[in-house]
């Protein structure tokens, strides 16, 4: 048993020294597709939410343990956060891997029209979403900075 965790000591150690993977670099983001979610009534108004998917690579050649992914949401012109979504993308830990990953901001927009009629309206405001990602220790790094469609998205 003292072995063993030893054993699980050591390569604890080992990664933690290994050398540093630009996160940035060795995350690649494909296949975007973003738009706005209706997320049902609330307080009988219609909801509708940003989203982004998309695949998300290691092109490193190293294990990425514990990839995570967080997003921010912002109105376009709007500096501030509005929204947040977070996830683990544990397909893409090890190198070569992907995994597809869908993050949608749990704020956005209520309203007594349909749907589709929210997206025309000539008050809604557009949004936009960074997405940081992490592994292990290191710091957040935005991977990317994406518009979010003028679209319904199931």
């Amino acid at each position: 048993m003292k072995t063993l965790m030893a054993a699980c000591a050591a390569t604890v150690a080992l990664s933690a020294c290994g050398p540093k993977v630009d996160v940035a670099k060795g995350l690649k983001i494909d296949m975007v597709s973003t738009g706005w979610h209706d997320a049902g009534p609330v307080a009988g108004k219609n909801k509708l939410v940003p989203l982004a998917s998309f695949t998300i690579r290691n092109v490193s050649d190293r294990s990425l343990p514990a990839v995570q992914l967080n997003a921010v949401f912002h109105r376009k012109g709007d500096s501030g956060e509005w929204g947040s979504a977070f996830v683990t993308a544990a397909g893409a830990s090890a190198a070569g891997g992907e995994a597809q990953v869908t993050l949608t901001s749990q704020l956005g927009y209520t309203g007594t029209d349909a749907s589709d009629e929210m997206l025309r309206n000539s008050e809604f405001v557009d949004a936009t979403v960074d997405v940081f990602a992490k592994y292990g220790s290191t710091q957040w790094t935005r991977v990317a900075e994406l518009p979010i469609d003028r679209q319904l998205r199931p």
